[in-house]
């Protein structure tokens, strides 16, 4: 993994000040406002920071909860999940495995087959629709 200190500098040329407060300090953007909140478009979803494949359109569902949720990441090494106690909750951030990039959070009130919700921020995405 990158580390994050170092590439600072790299990051905040490369992204938009909203992709570099969610990306990389841990912000959110505000729910219902990401543009794949209600995508259906077929393709990956690759980290906005690295490009890094994270999610697939496949496991991708409306959970309503204004950001867009999957219920699996595209392979086993392609996120990392770390325990999360800001704001005075436990919850579990979820990363990209190559670069270090907040991308949201997961929970277990999804679907089946995994019966997870990934809840992640738009602006961490980049999506490369299928051809």
């Amino acid at each position: 993994m990158i580390n994050q200190d170092d590439a600072e500098p790299d990051w905040r040329q490369k992204l938009t000040p909203e992709q570099f407060h969610v990306c990389r300090e841990k912000g959110t953007e505000p729910p219902f406002t990401g543009k794949y909140t209600d995508c259906t478009t077929e393709g990956v979803y690759h980290c906005a920071c690295c490009g890094h494949p994270l999610f697939a359109s496949e496991n991708k569902f409306h959970s309503g909860c204004g950001w867009p949720s999957f219920w699996d990441s595209i392979h086993s090494d392609s996120i990392d999940q770390q325990e999360d106690r800001s704001h005075g909750m436990l919850r579990v951030e979820v990363t990209c495995q190559h670069c270090g990039a907040h991308l949201g959070h997961v929970f277990t009130d999804g679907p089946q087959p995994t019966g997870l919700r990934y809840c992640i921020n738009s602006v961490a995405l980049d999506l490369k629709e299928k051809s």
